[in-house]
């Protein structure tokens, strides 16, 4: 970010204005200038607080002092603060670089005894935590990220957009699937509109199964399940082959998804997403399950749930959630019926314009 300059241009005219008549008098650089005494009043401040002028003797006037002498008293301080900060620099880096020598000897050792263990566990957090950063930090080529449950908290998506920005700008590619539901959050939608302007790719599905994160097809987390309202802690699996199919799950879930961030609005489908979220809702009644499970896997408020399931009983025409059920099984055995009907007879059609004895 540029720097302000120390002095503006009325203060640059009213320093050469004294200059050439080598006194500084506020009525004569006014009048020269042609602007209002009070702001040749303020530019003489500021040439003053600059000592740019100066009073020759007790009494004397105003005079300009030479701006080189001014520079010294003004960059010399600066200089050294450079020059200690840069010592210090040195140092961190002396002290820091020994001990990465160290970690990474330590840690080698401990790679070596654990070559043959495809997946560790961690149960702490903060070791996950740890871990990923590195594992970030490390990555040169991608962030596969599966993110279901709505949306996330302000604090999270704060501290990522920073860590995806800077991937961003290394190269890496970016790709992000959350749930339908996640578009509902302000928060969500202005994060997700910020790092896809800067490459990023994201999209939302109906349904997600578990968190996913991967860097570089390489390294995988998964995280436990959660108990109680600390944060889990997570598997590492650095197994090929495991990560590898955890990378087509993803793909697979990521090619049925839907663009998220790329209109104005950063929802271009909401009316298709809505039809989905509603079809999911039918389809998981249809199952028998209860509002609760509903809602936790479509990453949905169980108030929220609740609403839908209203609105879609009403368009129903059923009082209760059995009925509901029924109908749902009777809509669903007439859709699949028109559809076996109309493939029969398609084929009909098709066997009978292949026979040479057929004549219409």
């Amino acid at each position: 970010m540029d720097s302000q300059p120390l002095l503006d241009e009325l203060a640059l005219d009213a320093y050469r204005s004294a200059l050439r008549a080598g006194v500084f008098v506020d009525e004569e650089v006014a009048a020269e200038l042609g602007v209002p005494a009070a702001r040749v009043a303020e530019a003489r401040k500021t040439l003053l607080d600059l000592r740019l002028l100066g009073t020759s003797g007790e009494d004397g006037p105003v005079v300009p002092l030479d701006p080189e002498v001014v520079e010294a008293e003004l960059v010399t301080p600066l200089e050294m603060s450079i020059a200690r900060e840069r010592r210090r620099i040195a140092e961190i880096h002396r002290q820091l670089h020994s001990l990465a020598g160290l970690y990474r000897s330590i840690e080698r050792a401990h790679s070596a005894h654990s070559t043959d263990v495809p997946i560790r566990v961690l149960d702490n957090a903060d070791d996950v935590r740890r871990e990923i950063d590195l594992a970030r930090h490390r990555c040169t080529q991608e962030r596969l990220s599966l993110q279901p449950g709505g949306g996330r908290s302000a604090e999270l998506l704060q501290q990522d957009v920073v860590q995806t920005q800077e991937m961003l700008r290394r190269g890496v590619r970016i790709r992000t699937l959350y749930q339908h539901t996640a578009r509902s959050s302000l928060t969500t939608r202005t994060y997700v509109r910020q790092i896809c302007a800067e490459g990023a790719e994201v999209r939302t599905a109906e349904e997600l199964s578990e968190r996913l994160l991967v860097y570089d097809r390489r390294i995988a987390f998964v995280p436990m399940e959660r108990k109680g309202s600390e944060p889990p802690g997570a598997a590492v699996v650095t197994d090929p082959t495991l990560v590898a199919y955890l990378c087509r799950s993803f793909e697979a879930a990521w090619q049925v998804g839907r663009p998220f961030g790329s209109g104005p609005d950063g929802d271009d489908d909401s009316q298709q997403v809505g039809a989905e979220l509603r079809s999911s809702i039918l389809r998981l009644m249809a199952m028998g399950l209860k509002d609760e499970v509903i809602a936790r896997r479509l990453g949905m408020a169980t108030r929220t749930c609740r609403r839908y399931i209203s609105a879609l009983m009403d368009e129903l025409g059923a009082t209760s959630r059995f009925q509901a059920g029924v109908l749902i099984g009777r809509r669903q055995a007439a859709a699949g019926k028109d559809l076996t009907d109309s493939r029969n007879l398609t084929a009909g059609k098709d066997l009978t314009d292949g026979d040479p004895r057929s004549t219409g």
